[in-house]
């Protein structure tokens, strides 16, 4: 009697799950699926990057707690200046060649160089800085307010 209860409330309780499961798939097929074009993007300049353009994919970098995921076009010879955000960031090089170097100060030898298919995690609080060798392409990802501290040197 004990085991013939108990393979009924594992039934039960499965049934239950798959019921749960079949809910949450319902739910996740009525919100459709964003697409970015790359043809479709509206490049804006990045006013503390000089040369550099920003396109916004989702998200909004400007509200706090909207998660975003954005492009920076970085022309050749491009610096990014030595600088920390309050949240992580996640960047991974789409084109071009990335040197990145982080730490309390940065110099172009301890740079690593970055090409296509790279991906950088960087903690909050992590100072951080770049120059883009050739024409490069990032996508960065992180949750809003995007805050770029720059670190007086």
């Amino acid at each position: 009697m004990r085991l013939l209860l108990t393979v009924c409330l594992a039934f039960a309780a499965a049934a239950s799950l798959a019921t749960a499961a079949s809910a949450d798939n319902m739910s996740s097929a009525a919100s459709s699926a964003t697409i970015v074009m790359p043809d479709s993007l509206t490049w804006a300049p990045v006013s503390n990057i000089p040369g550099a353009s920003m396109a916004v994919l989702t998200g909004d970098p400007t509200k706090a707690g909207s998660l975003y995921t954005a492009r920076l076009k970085l022309p050749a010879g491009t610096k990014i200046p030595l600088h920390w955000h309050p949240d992580s960031e996640r960047v991974t090089v789409l084109s071009g060649m990335l040197m990145f170097g982080s730490g309390a100060s940065v110099d172009m030898a301890s740079m690593k160089t970055l090409g296509p298919g790279s991906f950088i995690s960087i903690p909050a609080g992590v100072r951080h800085g770049g120059m883009a060798k050739t024409d490069t392409i990032l996508q960065v990802t992180g949750n809003g307010p995007m805050v770029f501290n720059i670190v007086k040197q």
